[in-house]
């Protein structure tokens, strides 16, 4: 049996990297928009966030805007591959009877 993937598989990185994997490679979405859409707070986004960059799931990408800073998320290719072992492993968790 496939091994889900523990960093993955808590629900707010786990729903992080399913809206990241669902963006073309080489696209990322803004911090704020993220936030937004998984209803978290800035700290626990951020701290979720840290964690998937600290395994090499994720890019993060900061800059400035009008002089405002911004942050953009991306998965990177190793994160669309683990995400996708770990959609694997859930699929063959449920096929089990």
């Amino acid at each position: 049996m496939a091994e889900l993937n523990e960093i993955i598989h808590q629900p707010v990185r786990l729903r992080i990297m399913a809206a990241l994997v669902a963006l073309e490679p080489g696209n990322e979405v803004d911090f704020a928009y993220l936030r937004d859409l998984l209803e978290v707070t800035d700290g626990n986004l951020g701290a979720h966030l840290r964690k998937l960059e600290e395994a090499g799931y994720i890019a993060v990408n900061k800059t400035f805007v009008d002089r405002k800073p911004r942050t953009y998320v991306a998965a990177t290719p190793t994160g669309r591959d683990v995400f996708q072992a770990h959609i694997e492993a859930l699929e063959s968790i449920l096929k089990r009877k």
